[in-house]
């Protein structure tokens, strides 16, 4: 229907569609993006024509969207932990007034809004007259409810030009469907399969020794990577067949030589929002080393509670910006010490190196991200060091934690296949659609029949297998 329609229809068909896939999951929950909208779309002309009174306006808008934020995902988390101070003081517990069920996406719809609130108040974009764009931008549904979180002054520009230019863009509807086919690759062959040992093994940590322990870290590192990466492969193709494009959310993340890297490689959309309005607003790294480090920990603690109401992800965001102080101070130390020995920054057995002390450092964080409770994160890390017991490997008792051998096998394939497209993202510098879109027309077609093939063969799907959602729905 969006190839067929006129241009002066596009934008209407386009956020109707978006309004219907949202509230396929829940109806009344339109309501929370369409106030998050006329609120901030709102603010932006306020700040626009009313200078004097632009300061009381953006924080308005941010009051108002954080507490709808804090009220539907954060309210229970608050309770809870109220009343367990109560308890220490053998106070009376304060009831649960009503359940609330957390809606989707309203992290990355209120991010982005409040983001264009901010841009306006700066001077970086204009305020949006239209409200129909503005609307758009807000709920473009392939990116609606994992991201990437848009700027506006990219998004809603492309959402002002589309109904002028023109449609049809064989190269971009080419590359969108093959980054689409490869997202499904990464969730349903990849992702969804190994979550199935990591499930298992979480849910077993009391049966659990260093090889079963190492393997869940190891497996959920890759599952939440081919699980959100995919997600945003997905909706980034689909936004390209539609002629728009939307930023990249991850580049080879695992291939990062620091925590620092990392961060410029994972999730990009959401590290960039942070850095723009959290760090940079604190001071960043112009007001001294103590203050840096202040703002570094205040933006990743930040950061942990956004992706849940969990001490877990917390202490999670806690840790990454532990690394990052602690890689800051360390510093001198490390190169007097690679001085020393001669060492040459630039050799690939010195890059690996740092890759792999990095990878080792967010696997062990993920731990806590993916536990659910601080007191199961600390059971698991103490399974780990405690209960060594390599002939595991060689007995194949391993092979009964969800996953037998044959499972096993097309995991490991599916995770070198992933690899072999890392290095093609890191090598030349573009996602796996646009490199496709450029070979050969009998080596495109051979890949995309086997990633076809694939996913309906080994996709984990059907009536025996409750599938996965996407991780980052949680959030």
């Amino acid at each position: 229907m969006y190839y067929i329609l006129p241009g002066i229809l596009r934008k209407p068909w386009l956020l109707a569609a978006s309004y219907f896939f949202y509230m396929c999951w829940r109806p009344e929950y339109v309501l929370l993006i369409l106030f998050s909208t006329v609120a901030t779309y709102a603010a932006g002309l306020v700040i626009e024509r009313f200078p004097k009174g632009k300061k009381a306006a953006l924080a308005a808008v941010i009051i108002m969207n954080l507490a709808v934020l804090f009220f539907f995902k954060y309210f229970d988390f608050a309770l809870s932990n109220l009343n367990s101070v109560l308890a220490k003081l053998h106070l009376q517990a304060v009831s649960k007034p009503f359940d609330l069920l957390l809606p989707v996406g309203i992290s990355f719809y209120t991010f982005q809004s409040l983001g264009y609130s901010i841009d306006v108040y700066r001077g970086n974009i204009k305020a949006e007259k239209n409200f129909l764009d503005y609307a758009l931008f807000v709920s473009f549904f392939p990116q609606l409810v994992a991201g990437p979180i848009e700027r506006s002054g990219s998004l809603l520009k492309q959402v002002k030009e589309s109904g002028k230019k023109r449609l049809w863009n064989y190269d971009g509807i080419v590359s969108g469907l093959g980054l689409m086919l490869w997202g499904y690759f990464m969730k349903m062959c990849i992702a969804d399969r190994v979550s199935i040992l990591v499930d298992t093994i979480y849910t077993n940590v009391h049966a659990i020794g260093t090889v079963e322990a190492l393997a869940a870290a190891a497996g959920f590192s890759l599952q939440i990577y081919a699980d959100f990466a995919g997600y945003s492969a997905i909706a980034i193709g689909a936004a390209r067949m539609m002629g728009f494009s939307l930023m990249e959310n991850f580049n080879a993340p695992y291939f990062a030589q620091s925590i620092s890297e990392f961060w410029h490689r994972w999730h990009i959309s959401l590290s960039t929002w942070f850095r723009d309005y959290v760090y940079i607003p604190l001071g960043g790294n112009r007001k001294g080393r103590i203050r840096k480090y202040f703002n570094l920990m205040v933006t990743f603690l930040t950061s942990g509670l956004w992706h849940g109401a969990s001490w877990c992800y917390v202490f999670w965001g806690g840790l990454h910006g532990m690394y990052q102080v602690a890689g800051d101070l360390l510093k001198p130390a490390r190169e007097k010490i690679l001085d020393l020995f001669k060492t040459d920054r630039e050799a690939f057995s010195f890059k690996a190196g740092r890759c792999i002390i990095t990878c080792l450092l967010t696997g062990f964080a993920w731990i806590f991200f993916r536990a659910g409770s601080m007191s199961l994160a600390f059971r698991f890390i103490k399974r780990m060091f405690t209960r060594f017991n390599p002939w595991v490997i060689f007995d194949e008792s391993i092979f009964g934690w969800g996953l037998d051998r044959r499972e096993m096998g097309i995991l490991i394939f599916g995770v070198l296949l992933m690899f072999a497209v890392s290095v093609v993202r890191e090598v030349k510098k573009t996602d796996i659609g646009i490199f496709m879109m450029k070979q050969n027309l009998w080596f495109r077609w051979l890949v995309y029949i086997f990633l076809i093939t694939a996913v309906v063969v080994w996709g984990e799907y059907g009536a025996d297998f409750d599938s996965a959602q996407f991780i980052y729905f949680d959030f």
